[in-house]
């Protein structure tokens, strides 16, 4: 498919709400060999999906350490979470159980987190919107890519009630993720 075509195709399915604010732009590397053709995501005129754009200030995480010492990243710990600690060992004094619950859960955060983004570097933009375009939207919400969770995300099919439910979900994403699901609920109270 031709970039054009796949471009109208996209923005066809863009929310109403973020017509006038997202935009799909292209890289200009057509005839260079070691460089695939890339596109790049923009909000209000700014690169957003670049790993190397500081000015929309979402974190692109280079190690696990960066991850867990994050103090921005809160994960929630549930009741169910420390059963489940308890239920394996029941030797761990009750005031350490939440703490080592929550290590745990930004540990696997954290490898979910640089697995994504690795995927997310190895990947052509071209590839996974074709593959956006022939799934479902469950499918593409359901993801661990981070690109076609931000497709599904600004997506005018995913309406307001979803978007809502998902609040839960969204904490254990990426925070390029996050930031466009904050742009959709946002566009979404306000309108």
């Amino acid at each position: 498919m031709v970039w054009n075509k796949l471009k109208q195709q996209l923005e066809s399915f863009l929310s109403p709400s973020l017509k006038e604010r997202v935009a799909y732009l292209p890289s200009g590397y057509r005839y260079i060999a070691e460089k695939s053709n890339q596109c790049f995501l923009t909000v209000d005129h700014k690169e957003v999906f670049n790993k190397k754009e500081k000015s929309v200030g979402i974190t692109w995480y280079e190690t696990e350490q960066e991850i867990i010492s994050d103090p921005n990243i809160t994960l929630t710990v549930t009741q169910k979470d420390i059963e489940t600690l308890r239920a394996t060992n029941d030797k761990i004094p009750e005031e350490r159980l939440q703490i080592i619950v929550r290590e745990r859960k930004k540990a696997a955060y954290a490898k979910n987190i640089l697995k994504a983004q690795s995927n997310l570097y190895k990947t052509d933009f071209y590839k996974i919107s074709t593959i956006f375009l022939a799934e479902s939207i469950e499918s593409s919400l359901d993801s661990e890519d981070i690109l076609l969770n931000i497709l599904a995300l600004i997506d005018r099919r995913v309406g307001k009630k979803r978007l809502l439910a998902m609040k839960e979900q969204m904490e254990g994403k990426h925070p390029v993720v996050r930031y466009f699901y904050a742009l959709r609920v946002e566009k979404k109270k306000n309108a």
